[in-house]
């Protein structure tokens, strides 16, 4: 595949990377106004650094637009007379409907929003992806870009605000979580590298049962816990201390957040 990364900003070097990474291109154009910062990508091989949107446009069939929300508008007007039948053009920025890029380049294009988080630079991502009329036609082929990175899943784009809180906020806020755990094992008696070890690799554990055995978080929360014993003391005093309430509060203020973005 013969990919554009329009915009190489932090979102589009972790795209740029799980891609590389994964094999997923067999040629990458990456455009920056400056592109001092990713010219070490050109060490790839097929991986050409540029500040020419055209140049990449004309080169790619498969266009993923990263840029800031306030410059989109203006390189899709740019760009948009460029645009083929033969394009697959995605967007990963926050707020920008479908709707909105169709009043710029026309309803008659392939155009698929998708939201992924940071962890595609390791091909952990959990990404969500919608499209128009057209891209619904495609999104198998995003599907298989974003699933060598991690996992997609397909959704009305009226979700889209809500997964990017879940999901692209929500690796913050389990980073916050780890970090907390990291903590407490340190009051403990661990060193701080032995304690993070211990936090993080615990964390990919408990994910990697619900995602194998399909279970209900609960279910694996009874086989490690037992009558009067430590676990289910640990639990009753976080969730009196608030951590559940917690968590669906700060969710949901990030979501309020990102509705009041989306009004203004």
């Amino acid at each position: 595949m013969k990919i554009a990364i329009i915009g190489s900003g932090n979102l589009g070097l972790a795209i740029a990377k799980g891609i590389l990474h994964s094999s997923g291109a067999t040629s990458m154009y990456m455009t920056k106004r400056n592109t001092t910062s990713i010219k070490d990508f050109e060490k790839y091989g097929n991986v050409t650094v540029t500040t020419d949107n055209s140049e990449a446009v004309q080169n790619s069939d498969i266009l993923i637009f990263a840029v800031q929300p306030g410059h989109f508008e203006g390189i899709l007007n740019d760009v948009k007379h460029l645009f083929t039948e033969n394009h697959v053009i995605i967007s990963v920025i926050t707020g920008f409907s479908i709707e909105k890029m169709e009043t710029i380049i026309g309803s008659d294009h392939c155009i698929i929003r998708s939201m992924p988080n940071t962890a595609i630079s390791v091909g952990k991502s959990m990404t969500c992806i919608c499209g128009n009329a057209q891209g619904k036609k495609r999104i198998d082929l995003a599907k298989a870009i974003f699933d060598r990175m991690g996992h997609s899943l397909e959704i009305p784009e009226e979700q889209m605000q809500a997964a990017t809180v879940i999901c692209a906020s929500g690796i913050a806020f389990w980073m916050r979580l780890i970090r907390a755990t990291t903590q407490g094992a340190i009051q403990l008696g661990f060193d701080a590298k032995e304690a993070q070890e211990l936090a993080m690799h615990t964390c990919n554990g408990a994910a990697g049962l619900l995602i194998t055995s399909g279970n209900h978080p609960e279910e694996e929360i009874d086989q490690v816990t037992t009558p009067m014993g430590c676990t289910i003391q640990g639990l009753n005093e976080m969730e009196h201390q608030g951590l559940s309430s917690s968590l669906i509060q700060g969710i949901v203020a990030s979501y309020d957040k990102i509705t009041e973005f989306k009004t203004k």
